[in-house]
């Protein structure tokens, strides 16, 4: 379970979240809504342990993570809205960047987990930059859920996605968080905020 209490940020004296707080359980699937620049990329950076907050604790399964880089790499995957892919490597070689284990699981992760639900497996030889926004989104949700973290952290996953990759993320994220997996997003996308059980604006 993922714990937030009183988050507070500012940047260049102007408050960009005061006293955040909720809960986020297993098998849930949380939607954070707000209108641009009201802090939401800030906060899932936050949660992501990418940025610090002012104030405020962040507990995972009653643990606090703030500070604790190891507990947060364990528990949590993020994927940022802006891809960190390196355009002149494959589709291969960055997801052998990212992944968190060894080469054999890599390889079986390939073949039967999330980067062949997620359809990696097709395009691997193919660099990075000359890849659809839809194949780099997918790429990078297989990277980030190799280390299998309970917690996945989606900033507007489906922005500038075909509707079937659209489909095919939101298929992967309602029986992730079905397996017991709790997935946080920010999004403007029907489908994906009709995933949510709650929405927090």
């Amino acid at each position: 379970m993922l714990e937030v209490t009183g988050i507070e940020k500012r940047y260049r004296g102007r408050t960009i979240l005061k006293n955040v707080s909720f809960r986020a359980n297993p098998r849930e699937c949380i939607g954070i809504v707000g209108g641009n620049g009201c802090g939401k990329t800030t906060l899932l950076s936050i949660l992501a342990g990418i940025r610090k907050p002012d104030r405020g604790s962040i507990r995972i399964d009653g643990q606090e993570a703030l500070g604790r880089h190891r507990l947060l790499e364990e528990k949590i995957a993020y994927v940022p809205q802006e891809n960190p892919l390196i355009p002149e490597l494959t589709a291969f070689d960055n997801y052998r960047l990212w992944f968190r284990g060894k080469r054999r699981e890599m390889e079986r992760d390939l073949e039967c987990g999330v980067g062949h639900v997620l359809g990696v497996d097709r395009f691997l030889k193919t660099q990075a930059g000359r890849l659809s926004g839809g194949e780099k989104k997918r790429l990078s949700i297989a990277a980030a859920l190799s280390g299998r973290a309970d917690i996945l952290i989606l900033d507007e996953p489906g922005a500038s996605l075909d509707i079937v990759c659209k489909t095919d993320i939101c298929d992967y994220l309602s029986n992730y968080s079905k397996n017991g997996g709790t997935v946080i997003i920010t999004s403007h996308e029907e489908c994906e905020l009709a995933l949510c059980s709650r929405m927090l604006f």
